[in-house]
């Protein structure tokens, strides 16, 4: 039986991302004897490969891609499964000089038409000149294709035969500076108009050591667990390029796994005595909601240190959930590390205090409609699950490289307690989105503040993030915020965690009126009827208005390439009639 690489390594001294490029990186990695192991959805051991075997292959495909001609700079278009061909090809990009730019899996999107369209908008926005997937891919990556001018399209093992050289050592690969774009990532909001982030080496080091030693104090028993794809900045660089840069083992399963048997996330953590773990809220949620005292009997939680959570808002009630279904098997409540990031930022911004669990704050319902500016500095007392107040959890300090504040619609700084636009300067900043200069004035100023299109608050130098600006619905003058809708509509019977999407639409007099859209299960008439005057009257007695009430088939709205609810996306699709009401 196959052993997966172990966690310790007493041959050489962990060094926390104090290096110029990933690549200088991967080479003091590859001097010891960690590295990556990649699980069956049954949670076999399906491959391992050390970090010393990956630089050796990424090497030899680096000097391939220059020997087949691949200009430095060009980019790499590579479909991010969750193996090690990926893994190797994205630092072989690297060693030549390219860019590589992980893309998605046909999983988040709605079909085959839908899928190719977006892997072209994709790739005509970087510009890429190569394509590379595994074969069962390939008639959906030479559609996506068509059209475009490409130097090379499709797998590895073909690449391979074409650029085979038997004496490839020869080739010399050009040196990598600390100031050069390493990579591209595409947010997992990026529709029609795609914005590659430009992340720098300087940026992704300085990120890896910040997430690595403010964040989660790496230690010689770290290892981390993930089921995060590569193609979203979680798991590119939290799961992957962060583990490589501070010498950490890591064991996978795919994305497709987790979905189809979430507990197998937990019982390879269990497994393996896996220290760090994390994901978005539904994460966590959906792994709640499954699990049973005979399915989880066998789980033995207790390694895990740090269960980072972010990506999207947190919900505060799913992660009391968690804890209170898996604190049997060992899962203690101080391990949840809340945090905020973002693909603009490479990744992490702030992180909650470890050892702490998450903390509450208790923020007035006046203060996020905008009808009160000042939130209140003395804690209130309460659940903060009634209609006066909602429950935002701290997020934590921000990375120590960064300088942050909240600003007003006149770009003043509010200071502490007031909720504003999140504005953020640091090494970690992208340098722009990849030749799009107006999408990149639109967000980054001259002076390098980033408006991270967010809006939340400090207090007592922590950032709580309220929500979305443009998902911002404003009804009458007041602001609401749709989360806060969705959340007491989730709370009826017979609906679950992210079946609603609530947005704005035009009304009869060209006004701005609620719609709920909500993901039925039933067919039944009479229950479809009171489940919709049930939604109505919940939302009326929020907004002081009657919502308009979309039952939608299930599993309908649509969701960005990481598993977020899409809003806007949601609302351009009711408004052109595309969601099955």
């Amino acid at each position: 039986m196959r052993e997966p690489i172990p966690t310790q390594d007493p041959t050489l001294p962990r060094r926390i991302a104090d290096f110029s490029t990933i690549l200088e990186a991967i080479e003091y990695a590859a001097k010891g004897t960690r590295g990556l192991n990649f699980y069956s959805p049954r949670g076999d051991l399906d491959t391992s490969i050390t970090y010393s075997e990956i630089c050796k292959k990424a090497q030899q495909i680096g000097r391939r891609f220059v020997h087949f001609g691949i200009k430095k700079g060009s980019r790499v278009a590579l479909i991010a499964e969750t193996n090690e061909d990926f893994v190797c090809y994205f630092i072989g990009c690297l060693y030549a000089g390219l860019l590589p730019v992980p893309l998605p899996l046909p999983t988040s999107f709605g079909g085959r038409e839908g899928y190719t369209s977006q892997l072209n908008q994709l790739m005509k926005s970087c510009g890429a000149s190569v394509a590379i997937s595994a074969s069962y891919m390939l008639p959906l990556l030479d559609e996506a294709t068509s059209g475009l001018k490409m130097k090379f399209v499709g797998t590895s093992t073909t690449f391979e035969a074409q650029a085979y050289l038997k004496d490839i050592k020869k080739i010399v690969l050009p040196e990598a500076q600390s100031e050069n774009l390493a990579y591209l990532q595409y947010s997992s909001g990026s529709t029609r108009f795609p914005h590659g982030v430009a992340v720098t080496h300087k940026s992704l080091l300085a990120n890896c050591r910040g997430i690595g030693k403010e964040g989660m104090d790496l230690n010689e028993d770290d290892r981390v667990v993930s089921w995060l794809p590569f193609y979203h900045d979680m798991g590119l660089v939290g799961a992957l390029l962060m583990p490589i840069a501070n010498q950490i083992t890591t064991d996978y399963l795919a994305t497709e796994s987790f979905a189809r048997r979430p507990l197998q996330w937990l019982k390879l953590i269990s497994k393996n005595k896996a220290t760090l773990s994390g994901g978005p809220t539904f994460g966590y949620d959906i792994c709640a909601r499954r699990a049973s005292p005979n399915k989880i009997a066998d789980l033995d939680l207790s390694s895990w240190r740090v269960a980072s959570i972010g990506g999207d808002m947190i919900r505060a009630d799913v992660l009391t959930h968690f804890q209170e279904i898996f604190k049997e098997v060992g899962f203690k409540s101080t391990t949840f590390l809340p945090n905020y990031g973002l693909a603009e930022c490479t990744l992490g911004v702030s992180f909650a205090k470890r050892d702490t669990g998450f903390e509450i704050d208790l923020v007035n319902e006046k203060v996020l409609s905008g009808e009160e500016k000042r939130l209140e500095k003395i804690k209130i007392n309460g659940n903060g699950n009634g209609t006066n107040y909602r429950s935002v959890v701290n997020c934590g300090i921000p990375l120590s490289e960064y300088e942050i504040e909240i600003r007003d619609d006149n770009n003043v700084d509010l200071g502490e307690y007031h909720i504003g636009r999140v504005c953020l300067r640091g090494t970690s900043v992208m340098v722009g989105y990849y030749q799009d200069q107006e999408a990149t004035n639109n967000c980054l100023s001259e002076d390098k503040w980033l408006d991270t299109g967010d809006m939340g608050y400090m207090k007592e130098g922590s950032l709580y993030i309220i929500g979305r600006f443009k998902d911002l619905i404003i009804i009458n003058g007041k602001n609401h915020w749709p989360q806060d809708i969705e959340w007491a509509v989730e709370q009826l019977d017979d609906l679950r965690s992210g079946d609603t999407a609530a947005v704005s639409i035009p009304g009869n007099q060209e006004e701005e009126v609620p719609a709920i859209l909500v993901q039925c299960r039933t067919r039944d008439a009479e229950e479809r009827a009171n489940m919709e005057n049930r939604i109505k009257d919940t939302v009326h007695s929020m907004l002081g208005i009657s919502p308009v009430v979309a039952l939608i088939p299930p599993r309908s709205l649509p969701r960005t390439s990481s598993g977020k609810l899409s809003r806007v996306k949601a609302r351009k699709q009711y408004l052109a009639g595309d969601l099955a009401v």
